[in-house]
């Protein structure tokens, strides 16, 4: 493998550049998950009486996440790739801040808001810089490297928020994301050449936005595969409102709960991995099909055996299910982003901000419906990822022209 991005001498390595993409992006996965140890210590201090309301920390961060993107993605395309991720850190550290010094729930929520719209900035613009660099099955390659060191974030960030928990208590969690910030950005700035020459730069005009959107929304292959990963994000933001619910009341794990979320998650940094080598083998179009038929296959079996007891089937069959249904998810991720950004390349701002407004909006309103669903059972998760699973492969379906490709 080529360990250089061939732009100019002074960039990073390509192994520094996939680190350093993911270590921009790994602010979200942390600025989420470290927080779901929390959350009942956060319902106490600031008096939220209702626990379904806790989903609303996880919520509004999704919330900003998509509607950030819509902004700063089109502002990379005119003032650059770098001052835009700069512009989001620090929008990102206002809202960190203001998080820690809530006294109520309604600060809380604004704070969380705004490190939402921050973390958008790195969320559409690291997509934009890959997409400057590579296409096709080379991009999907890379995709596939990012996605399985951001994966690595879910994996210990429940484990940081517990620790943290234990030793300085929930306000420390919001410290500990300034820094994080600051540390990537700082690196960031170090070491990444901005990858939008001057002369391709192009002015920021509302018209020019809401055309560059219709563009992608009128694209069938971009616009299928944004809304297929929208309704694959759905199900996982559907498992983030569920897990501790199930983990912790259903399941009595206590503080355990970090160890087995972080052995569910690394199912998807797996498959990323996976993917990367598979990708070049096999073609994108592949791999989303046969992953999207194998979590509907594993969910009626999943189904099937838990209804007769209850929807409460033995730990480690839902840990079976979980991690087999999500190594599919971690397959999914990189090839759907790719497939939607690869007829973009010429507005891959704007592309990359519509493609993750757009599908991150709707899995946040999916996603919450199945975190309210919650029952004292695994069904309404389960029956949620398969149904999810098929109304996606019926938009590659029509995505295709009614036809599933076998190879790229």
């Amino acid at each position: 493998m080529n360990l250089s991005i061939p732009v100019n001498k002074k960039n990073p390595s390509l192994i520094e550049f996939i680190v350093l993409v993911s270590a921009m992006m790994s602010l979200t996965a942390l600025s989420i998950d470290a927080m779901l140890p929390a959350l009942p210590d956060i319902g106490t201090d600031l008096a939220v009486i209702d626990s379904s309301n806790w989903a609303l920390i996880i919520s509004l961060i999704f919330i900003g996440l998509g509607v950030g993107q819509l902004f700063f993605g089109p502002l990379s395309d005119s003032i650059g790739r770098k001052p835009t991720i700069y512009l989001g850190m620090g929008v990102f550290v206002v809202g960190a801040v203001l998080s820690l010094v809530s006294t109520n729930f309604t600060m809380m929520l604004i704070g969380r808001f705004l490190q939402g719209i921050g973390v958008s900035a790195p969320r559409a613009v690291t997509l934009a810089l890959v997409r400057d660099q590579f296409s096709g099955r080379e991009m999907a390659r890379i995709m596939s490297f990012v996605m399985t060191v951001f994966i690595l974030m879910p994996l210990v960030a429940p484990s940081i928020g517990q620790a943290i928990l234990l030793v300085a208590g929930w306000r420390a969690i919001f410290a500990a994301f300034v820094l994080f910030a600051i540390l990537t950005t700082s690196w960031f700035a170090l070491r990444q050449p901005e990858t939008l020459a001057t002369k391709d730069r192009i002015p920021f005009e509302i018209g020019r936005i809401v055309s560059g959107a219709r563009e992608v929304l009128t694209t069938r292959i971009a616009f299928g595969y944004m809304l297929t990963s929208g309704l694959i994000l759905s199900a996982m933001v559907g498992y983030l409102n569920s897990a501790q619910p199930i983990y912790v009341d259903l399941y009595n794990l206590g503080t355990r709960f970090p160890l087995y979320f972080a052995l569910v998650s690394s199912s998807i940094g797996m498959a990323s991995f996976l993917n990367s080598r598979l990708v070049m083998r096999f073609g994108m179009r592949l791999l989303v099909t046969w992953s999207l038929v194998a979590i509907i296959v594993l969910t009626i079996i999943a189904v099937v055996v838990a209804v007769p007891m209850g929807g409460h089937p033995p730990f480690a069959l839902l840990v079976g299910y979980l991690m087999t249904a999500f190594f599919c998810v971690g397959i999914l991720f990189g090839n759907m982003n790719s497939l939607a950004m690869e007829p973009l390349g010429h507005i891959a701002g704007i592309g990359s901000a519509v493609i993750g407004a757009l599908s991150t909006l709707l899995s946040v309103g999916i996603g919450t419906i199945i975190g309210r669903s919650y029952n004292g059972t695994i069904l309404p998760l389960t029956l949620s990822i398969g149904i999810l699973a098929f109304i996606a492969l019926l938009v590659v379906l029509w995505t295709e022209g009614g036809k599933i490709k076998m190879m790229n």
